[in-house]
């Protein structure tokens, strides 16, 4: 490799990274937004509704551009994005924002971050994928750091709330290991900038027609901090952490991207600490800890 090679590959590599982490610093404040708006009386399909409401110019021209660049889609890739994003950023954010009216923002991040070992699970028992005690060990890891983190937070609220909180969270991770896993075959097909717009696209119109199903147009007249929240939300925690990722994932590969956005639990609890007076306790570092290992652990090749 010549020298102006390795310096060219040296720099897609620092600009992936820093992409990486601009990603993991997006994804960790969505559910610092949603608790910093559920003080001002907004429920959580109207928060969604004006998230993916604000994201939705920037989807829909990323859209049309990659739609004009890209091949014709069949009438079953169309049916394939719509499942997908009923599973993605529709139904794994509304399981999300009805779990964070229950539980910490430290802990919502801990059980989401469970996601790769529910997508090797899925793999496993749906996709005839080998299961190796790498992974095993993983899970045991993962998920023996969501017990201290449970610990956590049994001392500090209403037990029944921990649970449902965490079981609805925990239904979120489970609908986004889902969407990645289908993700795959249609990402390598069309790519990945214009999946991702086109799945928010189908997210974002199946959760407005949610809102209109369920409330009056009456329910968007909210408090001004609340579209504070939610316009930010949709464009620091929501349109750049997508595009990012997905730029990041183009430059590092996705095993290399995943190990460098394994900071958004801990960044999480950090902004919860800072920004809603979340207390930090022993058992919580020592729960993040774990989950940050067996996501390590998972993620290596």
């Amino acid at each position: 490799m010549t020298l102006e090679k390795t310096n060219a590959w040296k720099e897609s590599a620092a600009t992936g990274a820093a992409l990486a982490l601009l990603a993991a610093l997006g994804f960790s404040l969505k559910a610092i937004f949603v608790k910093l708006s559920y003080p001002y009386g907004v429920d959580a399909i109207t928060l969604l509704a004006l998230r993916m409401g604000f994201s939705l110019p920037f989807f829909l021209w990323v859209g049309l551009r990659e739609q004009r660049a890209g091949d014709r889609l069949a009438r079953g890739d169309w049916g394939r994005l719509f499942l997908l994003g009923c599973f993605g950023y529709y139904g794994a954010s509304i399981l999300d924002f009805w779990g964070l009216e229950y539980i910490s923002a430290g802990l919502e991040r801990l059980i989401l971050f469970t996601y790769p070992t529910l997508t090797i699970l899925i793999g496993v028992l749906f996709q005839g994928k080998p299961f190796s005690r790498r992974e095993g060990l993983a899970l045991v890891l993962c998920y023996s750091g969501i017990g201290f983190a449970f610990i956590h937070d049994l001392g500090l609220s209403d037990a029944r709330d921990v649970w449902i909180g965490g079981a609805l969270v925990f239904a979120s991770s489970i609908s986004y290991a889902i969407y990645l896993s289908g993700s795959a075959p249609m990402i390598a097909r069309i790519g990945a900038m214009r999946f991702a717009a086109l799945t928010s696209l189908m997210s974002s119109a199946v959760t407005l027609l949610h809102f209109l199903g369920t409330h009056s147009f009456t329910a968007f007249v909210q408090p001004l901090q609340v579209y504070g929240w939610g316009l930010a939300m949709a464009i620091f925690a929501t349109v750049v952490p997508v595009f990012a990722q997905s730029a990041a994932i183009r430059r590092l590969g996705a095993g290399r991207s995943s190990l460098i956005t394994m900071v958004g639990p801990l960044l999480t609890i950090g902004f919860g600490w800072w920004l809603l007076n979340e207390q930090i306790s022993l058992a919580q570092i020592v729960g993040a800890a774990l989950v940050v290992l067996g996501i390590l652990i998972v993620s290596r090749k």
